[in-house]
Order: C-alpha cells, then structure tokens, then sequence
C-alpha cells in the first residue's frame, strides 16, 4: 500500500499472493485489490477488470471491490458493465456508503448524456446523502439543466455547494457547469481552472477516473474562451 510506483505495487501484491502461508479472505482481497491498482494505474484495464472480478468472489468489502470493478470496465469501454457494478455497489454496501454509489452511479450516467437515468440516481443520492448533500443535490441539478429541465433554486444551490466542505475537489466541477449553466462564466473559469489543478496533482488512479470530468471541463473552458 506504500509503493511509490505502479510497478513495485504490483511486484509487492504478487509477492505476497504468491507466498506458501495460507492467506485469509480480507488479506486475499486486500492483494488482489493492489494488484487491480497496479494494473489500473498501469492502463491495463481489461487485466484490473479481471483482478477485481477475482476479488469480489472473496466476498469482502464487495461494494468497494465493485467500485473498482467498475472504473476499470468503464477505462475499457465498457459502459454497461460499470453501469451494472455501479448498481451492485449500491445494493450491497452499507447504508453509510450507498448514497456515494448511487452518486457515482448518477455521474457516470450524465457523462454518457443519459440524463433521465442519472437525474434518477442523483435524486436517491441525495435523499439519503448526509455531509456530502449539497454535492448530491447540486450533480442534480445539473443533470436536469442537461436534460432540459427549469432549475428555479440554481442559485441557492450554488451558494449551499460552495460553502460546504464537499465543494472542494469534485465540487469544483459541478460548481463550474452551474455557474456557466447560470451565466457566470467567470466563476465558472475559475472553479472549472481549479478543478484541472487539482485533479492534475492527484494519484494516478484518481486522474485516470476522471478523464471524463476532465474531457467536459476543458470543453467547458473553450466555450468560454470563445465568447
């Protein structure tokens, strides 16, 4: 877990899967889950998706290891096989972590411009989200602009997602398509700038999985560029 590179992470996991002690369940799991990284961060994502499909036959922290299963098919291409760990994540993780699944389920939904079906996930999200809320409440919002539909409270959903702690990070990128969304295009430059720094200074997993945001964000960016 402390490798410095994706390469020693992946030697260091099939070492210890390789080892003669019998290993239980959770630090079984915990290997193939490093070497899913290692692969994951190395772009051999049809190879991670065939670790973390390992893994989550341990039946260990199997919403988490659908998680990752689903970040690996959706690198790979495959849209509905994310879809459809996104969904198991949810139905088999605790209470405290579904509203989490349900929001990753709905912001994958919008990056593929199935707006309908992430506003669905978004609004669960967000019924039973608790600190993070106003991150929930605002992907929503955003995902029913997409869709066509009329936002009246835009504005204060802004300013509740701005002033939460949830609006750092990943805010920043919904802030700033609601505030071009809004008109406020310099406000968007900036969250939208933010969001680019701050995912470039990440681990690579974490920037890998966010390609999509990052492919919006600069589009977002040219169109106010070129006005």
């Amino acid at each position: 877990m402390a490798a410095k590179t994706a390469r020693s992470r992946g030697i260091y996991a099939r070492r210890g899967l390789s080892s003669r002690a019998t290993l239980d369940r959770t630090t079984h799991a915990m290997l193939l889950r490093q070497l899913y990284l290692s692969l994951y961060e190395g772009r051999r994502f049809g190879q991670a998706h065939s670790v973390a499909l390992q893994a989550l036959e341990l039946d260990v922290l199997a919403d988490v290891l659908n998680q990752d299963a689903a970040r690996a098919a959706l690198a790979n291409g495959d849209l509905e096989a994310a879809l459809a760990h996104l969904r198991a994540a949810a139905r088999r993780g605790p209470a405290s972590r579904r509203p989490f699944h349900l929001w990753t389920l709905g912001g994958t939904l919008f990056l593929a411009q199935r707006y309908d079906e992430a506003a669905a996930a978004l609004r669960r999200a967000a019924r039973w989200g608790t600190s993070d809320k106003p991150l929930y409440r605002a992907h929503l919002a955003l995902a029913r602009i997409a869709a066509g539909e009329r936002v009246d409270d835009l504005q204060e959903t802004i300013t509740a997602l701005a002033e939460a702690p949830c609006g750092q990070g990943y805010g920043r990128f919904i802030l700033g398509h609601l505030a071009y969304a809004a008109g406020e295009w310099h406000a968007a430059k900036r969250y939208l700038e933010a969001f680019l720094k701050r995912t470039s200074a990440s681990r690579p997993a974490l920037g890998i999985a966010l390609e999509g945001e990052v492919r919006m964000a600069r589009a977002t960016l040219a169109k106010i560029s070129a006005n």
